[in-house]
């Protein structure tokens, strides 16, 4: 990501895919923290926003398997 390293949130050592549910949480928060941070027409913003569709999707993903589980 091309954010400032003071407020951008690190990728996490993983695929999301691979994060567990608290990980994947708290990743969220950094993002929509980080989002909330900067400028709407900052470069970075399309990074962070594509990182918090990843991290949404995967919840979509999860929400999806366990309803078929349920």
């Amino acid at each position: 990501m091309s954010t400032d390293p003071a407020t951008a949130p690190g990728r996490p050592p993983h695929k999301t895919s691979e994060l567990t549910t608290s990980e994947l949480a708290r990743w969220r928060r950094e993002l929509e923290q980080a989002i909330t941070g900067i400028a709407p027409g900052a470069p970075a913003q399309a990074d962070l926003s594509n990182a918090l569709a990843e991290v949404d999707a995967e919840e979509e993903d999860r929400a999806r398997i366990a309803a078929r589980h349920a």
